[in-house]
């Protein structure tokens, strides 16, 4: 479609060369996201021309998904984005025939039903790999709640079947838990498992792993690992998991703290999950559409991780360089977040 004739607001920003934080988080998922991988992944399950109205080019569905995903936005919200913002309709490419709704809604459920989130993921961190991003043999695993609404003042006057509760400390959380690998140098997950929130992590800390990691590093949580190690795809690998509070002896907590520093950087896929896609609550029912929604949104996190480190990591056993990526992200996502 014909792109929609410029107003005089686009000119005037164009002629003083002002990029909004909004534009730029666009034009980075617009040069890292690899669509054409994508595209050749999802068209055999793509809806062909007939007799009937044409389907939406892939292209642009495409586009739309990640816009909705990026803002974390319902199906509804997405299509009023592109009506409200030019610079989201210039990214998707639909000039001025936006993409209703219930387009939309269709095109999540097929991914959702053919299980291609986890396909986005695959080919994002194919395309971090032939760009020449660094990656190591160990692993940091950890895992994160997402939370679930658990009132019942709805339709259905029912919570989710599919989550579940679990306590942490002194605190309850109802929903799902998403289970992370992440390359210890890289900084990008590589490896994601969801569960319902009362699945422990040790029974998913195998699953996390890569063959031919000879290092993996985890938190307290993990105490105890050895002897859930079944089916671990690198059995000999080297576990360094946290002691906990109170149990480490002065002379050893320099050694412990720089291990800690090492762990840390999952934290980083988190915040850009939970305060930058603002991916906190989740929008559906159920575990399949959170999974495949997991799973889209940690492909957009790896290529903002990546493309915003600046020079390559040290060794995993070192410490966490002080300038990290969060100052970086949230200059290039964090307003736009808000701003959708």
């Amino acid at each position: 479609m014909a792109s929609p004739q410029p107003t005089f607001s686009d000119l005037e920003q164009q002629a003083r060369g002002h990029v909004t934080r909004r534009q730029a988080a666009l034009e980075l998922l617009d040069a890292k996201v690899p669509w054409s991988a994508w595209a050749d992944r999802v068209e055999p399950f793509y809806p062909k021309a007939g007799g009937g109205r044409p389907p939406v080019p892939l292209g642009t569905m495409m586009r739309m998904y990640v816009v909705q995903v990026a803002f974390n936005l319902s199906d509804a919200g997405a299509e009023d984005a592109l009506w409200d913002s030019r610079a989201i309709r210039s990214f998707v490419g639909c000039g001025e025939g936006v993409p209703d709704a219930t387009t939309l809604c269709r095109f999540r459920h097929l991914l959702e039903e053919h299980g291609l989130g986890r396909a986005l993921l695959e080919e994002m961190n194919a395309s971090l790999a032939a760009e020449g991003l660094r990656l190591s043999t160990g692993t940091i695993v950890d895992a994160t709640f997402v939370e679930a609404p658990s009132s019942t003042k709805n339709a259905r006057r029912a919570r989710d079947p599919e989550a579940h509760s679990s306590k942490k400390g002194q605190n309850w959380h109802f929903g799902y838990k998403a289970h992370v690998g992440l390359d210890a140098e890289g900084g990008t997950v590589h490896t994601l498992v969801v569960t319902p929130a009362n699945a422990s992590d040790l029974s998913q800390a195998a699953a996390l792993v890569r063959p031919g990691d000879t290092d993996v590093w985890a938190d307290a949580g993990y105490v105890g690992v050895a002897g859930r190690l079944g089916g671990c795809a690198s059995p000999s690998a080297e576990w360094h998991v946290a002691r906990r509070k109170g149990s480490v002896p002065e002379g050893e907590r320099p050694a412990e703290s720089l291990l800690a520093s090492t762990r840390s950087r999952v934290e980083h896929a988190f915040h850009a999950l939970k305060d930058l896609l603002g991916f906190r609550k989740t929008r559906y029912r159920g575990l399949a559409k959170n999974e495949n929604r997991l799973f889209a949104a940690f492909a957009l996190v790896n290529a903002v991780l990546a493309s915003r480190r600046e020079r390559p990591q040290g060794p995993p056993a070192c410490a966490m360089d002080p300038v990290g990526p969060r100052a970086a992200l949230i200059s290039v996502l964090g307003a736009a977040s808000v701003a959708a």
